[in-house]
Order: structure tokens, then C-alpha cells, then sequence
């Protein structure tokens, strides 16, 4: 037994070390804030402040990847988004008027359903910058049903801001193809009416009832009614 004037020795006969509290409470304080200093610097990023909700779509993981998210990192889509101070804005890689529309147009009106930036701010500016390109209207008409299927999509989303972007998309349209949208509207017409109850939407859902029937002519409101009773023509 070792007095109280010598040192303990251990199983090698050395004297045996009282572990270091201090220095590992130490230790792992410092690797607590470097943690906490990461998080922060990566909570700070400029991009952080504007798009809170954003994804790198270049990521090496890909799980639980969209459909139109996994299509766009892979290049499908021949535009990028363009950071900008104030705004961000599309860069093509080939101008909206010298694109096929079938697959992009299409592949854009699926990605309507992304709620997540940058995948939504691509899908939703290209759509509309498509729609607004010269000769949009000859190659928008044979595609309708497929683009309506995307745009439908979106408006049954139960995500408000989604839905928003899908009535907003359907506006578009019509404003474009006039009549021809007429076919699809009771089908398009199905989710919008469900929403109509919805304060945030009403004015919105409204503006763009009106705007149907002031494209699609007289053959449109019979459509609006069935499926949005309480509508009010415009042609008085």
C-alpha cells in the first residue's frame, strides 16, 4: 500500500495519471463552437437571407431528388439561374425561341410543382419566358394536353405558394392560346374551385376566372360556372 508521502504506481509500475478532466472539458468546448461557428458562417451566406429554402442542385447526393430537380442538374433544361443583387434572372444556353418545346416546355410545366429554390424559380421563369417567345402560340397548341397535365398538377398542391404559381401559369395560357384552352379548363377548373372558399386566393382565383372568360369567349363561361357556381359573368 503506498503511503501518504509516495506516488501510486500503476499495473507498469509508473505512476499512474489522474485523467484530465479539465483539458477534455477543454477539448470538447473548442469543438462545440468551431460547430456552432460553422453553422453560423453557413447561416449567414448572402444566399441564406434571400432564399432561405434552397438546395444546391449540384450536389453529389441526390436523394429524394425530384423528377424535374434530377432533369435539371443533369442538364435538361438548357438554362441556369443568374444571381443578382436585387433579382435573379434565367441564363440560357439557348434562346426560348430556337428551343423544342417538347421536351423543355413540358418538362418546365412539371416542375411548376417545386417548392424549393432554385428548382421553382427555374421552373416557373422558364415557363412563362417560353410562353412569351416568338411563335410560342404554333408550338404551345399541339401540347396542351401535356402541359395542362404539369399545370394541373401544381394548382391540386396542397402547398399554397405552388398553387399560386400554377394559377398564375394557367393565366398565362390563356392569355396565350385563347379559345384553345377552353377543352381543359373543367379539368384545370377542378382544384381551383376548391380554393375558392380561401381568403388569401379569392381576389386572385377571381382575376383569373375573368381573364379565362375574356379569352375563351362564350363557350367558356358554361365551363367556369359548372364547376365555380357563384361566378359572375363579365359580359353584362
Amino acid at each position: 500500500m503506498a503511503t501518504s508521502g509516495q506516488k501510486r504506481l500503476g499495473s507498469g509500475g509508473l505512476p499512474s495519471r489522474t485523467p484530465l478532466f479539465g483539458a477534455n472539458k477543454a477539448a470538447s468546448s473548442k469543438a462545440e463552437s468551431s460547430t456552432k461557428s460553422q453553422q453560423s458562417t453557413r447561416l449567414t451566406k448572402p444566399s441564406d437571407k434571400l432564399n432561405p429554402k434552397t438546395v444546391d442542385p449540384f450536389s453529389s447526393s441526390s436523394k429524394s431528388q425530384s423528377a424535374f430537380a434530377a432533369v435539371y442538374t443533369k442538364g435538361g433544361v438548357p438554362c441556369r439561374l443568374q444571381h443578382g443583387s436585387v433579382k435573379h434572372k434565367l441564363g440560357w444556353d439557348t434562346h426560348p425561341d430556337q428551343l423544342p418545346f417538347d421536351p423543355v416546355l413540358v418538362t418546365l410545366s412539371e416542375g411548376l410543382q417545386e417548392s424549393i429554390h432554385p428548382y421553382s424559380f427555374v421552373a416557373r421563369t422558364g415557363f412563362k419566358e417560353m410562353l412569351e417567345s416568338n411563335g410560342a402560340i404554333e408550338k404551345v397548341l399541339p401540347l396542351l394536353p401535356k402541359v395542362c397535365y404539369g399545370v394541373r398538377a401544381a394548382l391540386g398542391n396542397k402547398n399554397s405558394d405552388v398553387f399560386a404559381a400554377g394559377l398564375e401559369a394557367t393565366i398565362q395560357l390563356s392569355n396565350l392560346t385563347g379559345p384553345h384552352l377552353n377543352p381543359h379548363l373543367k379539368n384545370l377548373l377542378v382544384p381551383v374551385s376548391k380554393r375558392m372558399m380561401d381568403k388569401k386566393f379569392r381576389d386572385k382565383i377571381t382575376t383569373a376566372l375573368q381573364t379565362f372568360e375574356q379569352n375563351g369567349g362564350k363557350e367558356a363561361l358554361p365551363v367556369i360556372k359548372s364547376k365555380v357556381p357563384t361566378y359572375t359573368t363579365i359580359f353584362m
